[in-house]
């Protein structure tokens, strides 16, 4: 079964298009290392929890959306040498010239507990 990898972001509404595109160069990237799927998802109808929200999560601000995104990979392992690789690639690293703030970008990788999509 595959092994998804999920992210939640705060991205400047202006940056919409350069997100696009850093996405979409980032996936032939991931791609190379295994990944099988990549996708990205922009904020449409992201409401104000009592407790907590996606917003919250990654202390978004006036002007900046939230994006949920995911990568599936074959499995845990190639996710974990993939992302070995990953972090040593300078266009990984704090600093670069990314479309949002990654410090403030949510992460973790997910076992399948349920998939309805026999593609998946």
């Amino acid at each position: 079964m595959s092994y998804i990898e999920g992210f939640v972001a705060a991205v400047p509404q202006a940056n919409k298009d350069a997100y696009r595109k850093h996405a979409s160069d980032a996936f032939e990237y991931f791609k190379k290392h295994g990944a099988t799927h990549l996708v990205e998802n922009w904020g449409d109808d992201v409401p104000d929890g009592k407790v907590t929200d996606f917003k919250r999560a990654v202390n978004a601000q006036s002007g900046e959306n939230v994006v949920f995104s995911w990568i599936v990979w074959p499995s845990k392992t190639v996710r974990d040498e993939a992302n070995e690789k990953l972090m040593k690639d300078p266009r990984m690293q704090p600093g670069a010239d990314m479309p949002f703030d990654g410090k403030r970008m949510i992460f973790g990788g997910f076992e399948v507990l349920v998939d309805t999509d026999s593609q998946a």
